[in-house]
């Protein structure tokens, strides 16, 4: 996976800050989105974070995308 790519979450992933459900659960499985980042490095160093991939949603009514931290098993690209 690449930056620029569509993806789906292909498991069930529950967000507190999704921007229409403030502090409560929601199951963002099936949700689509575009690769903004792929975190590998910091400062010129390699590093291995837990959820390296970083997925912008577009939600209809909310002031700015949604942004979250992913791992790569979660997600499933869109063809």
């Amino acid at each position: 996976m690449k930056v620029g790519d569509r993806v789906r979450i292909k498991e069930s992933v529950i967000f507190y800050h999704y921007p229409l459900q403030r502090n409560k659960a929601f199951d963002a499985k099936g949700l689509e989105g575009t690769i903004v980042t792929v975190l590998d490095d910091w400062q010129g160093r390699p590093i291995s974070p837990n959820f390296p991939v970083v997925v912008e949603f577009a939600v209809e009514g909310a002031k700015k995308p949604f942004k979250a931290h992913l791992r790569t098993d979660e997600l499933e690209a869109i063809v």
